[in-house]
């Protein structure tokens, strides 16, 4: 198992230049614009002409590119928030055009707009806020009618415009407050710096403490040197005085 990092080593962590930005398959403006894109492929399949109506491409495209130029955006804004912001307003202008297609094939075929006075409006609102998986809206595509469908598309478009403004402002809020990836780098390298002089300072403040600490070993060994250093010349004398005293014995004993 991992030990944990220490406070030092949490201090000295390398700063990311990167902003953390939400995975684009997690934003619920994104996963409505994949419903956006296949349900008008199948809407444009069932009820536009399928030769010389430039209206197929232009819806195909326009929901293509909201929902290509949400990833774009999302992996953009780990460096640039500037391309960030612009790719997604691209997307916002896309799905722009494609509520104004639906809201058009309805008002040229005298079909109505559902509007709160309608039965049917509140139903339909309740189900596009609470599901935005492709898989929610599949079953329906084959059964819905054109009127149905393009109901359903035109306030997806809504839906999807509103959450997409409501995150551009938060972009627009990281932004003042923590600047682009030329900021970040700035703010990166200044840290770092910071972080180095305050180690500096630190070891240079206790620099001193382990000074003295050191003296006072030095000065503790040099004693026990010294104590080391008579003990052993008083026992080498011990040991040659009774070395002499050994040979005087045995030459009294000789001579008895």
């Amino acid at each position: 198992m991992a030990s944990e990092k220490t406070e030092q080593e949490k201090k000295t962590a390398p700063l990311s230049i990167f902003r953390s930005v939400p995975k684009w398959q997690d934003l619920r403006f994104y996963q409505k614009s994949e419903v956006l894109y296949q349900m008008t492929f199948v809407f444009c399949e069932r009820f536009l002409p399928k030769h010389g109506d430039r209206t197929v491409d232009q819806m195909v495209q326009a929901a293509r590119s909201g929902k290509q130029n949400i990833v774009e955006g999302s992996e953009d804004g780990k460096t640039s928030t500037a391309m960030e912001v612009n790719l997604l307003n691209v997307a916002r202008s896309s799905i722009g055009e494609l509520r104004q297609d639906f809201d058009d094939f309805l008002k040229s075929r005298h079909l109505p707009i559902w509007t709160p006075a309608d039965e049917r409006f509140q139903p339909m609102q309740d189900f596009t806020k609470q599901h935005n998986l492709l898989s929610d809206y599949e079953p329906y595509f084959q059964h819905w009618t054109a009127e149905e469908m393009a109901n359903v598309g035109l306030t997806l478009c809504y839906q999807v415009d509103a959450m997409m403004n409501k995150y551009l402002k938060g972009i627009e809020e990281i932004f003042i407050k923590e600047g682009g990836v030329k900021e970040r780098m700035h703010k990166a390298r200044t840290d770092y710096r910071r972080q180095q002089d305050e180690r500096l300072a630190e070891l240079e403040r206790t620099l001193p403490q382990l000074q003295q600490q050191l003296t006072a070993a030095q000065e503790e060994a040099a004693h026990w040197k010294a104590a080391y250093e008579d003990l052993k010349q008083r026992a080498v004398k011990a040991y040659y005085r009774q070395q002499d005293e050994i040979k005087e014995l045995k030459k009294r004993i000789e001579g008895i």
